[in-house]
């Protein structure tokens, strides 16, 4: 049973935990908006949300288990943090060679936080449902 409502919010866990970590990249991108030869940076969404989902279930099928009360808990890795992370190429070069377009950023940084409000909503009315379902 709980296998089964951990499978149904395993897509919007993982898409909250990509949002999070590109919101903190884009974020990352403006502060360094005035230092020299900073290169920025993004995470390709799509492809990192379906390359999670993939993760997740593939090691979702072969639990880890303890051979002695010693050991540390162990829990599915989601990789490199910086792995999905890609260079940006921009409109326009500086002369510093700094590739943050504030722009572009500020519009990013925008979208990504009104998406993730998006999932949090979707979320919350998939859990609402399931304690109406519970309740009845």
């Amino acid at each position: 049973m709980l296998d089964k409502l951990d499978s149904s919010l395993r897509f919007h866990q993982e898409a909250l935990n990509l949002r999070a970590r590109r919101q903190e990249v884009l974020a990352s991108n403006i502060a360094h908006a005035d230092t020299p030869n900073f290169k920025a940076r993004d995470i390709d969404f799509k492809s990192a949300l379906s390359n999670a989902v993939d993760r997740t279930r593939s090691n979702g099928a072969l639990p880890m288990t303890g051979t002695s009360p010693l050991h540390l808990a162990g829990s599915p890795t989601s990789g490199s943090a910086d792995a999905d992370l890609m260079f940006r190429t921009p409109a326009q070069s500086s002369i510093d060679g700094n590739t943050v377009e504030m722009d572009v950023e500020r519009v990013n940084f925008a979208d990504n936080a009104m998406r993730y409000e998006v999932n949090l909503t979707v979320l919350s009315a998939k859990i609402k449902g399931m304690l109406a379902a519970i309740q009845q």
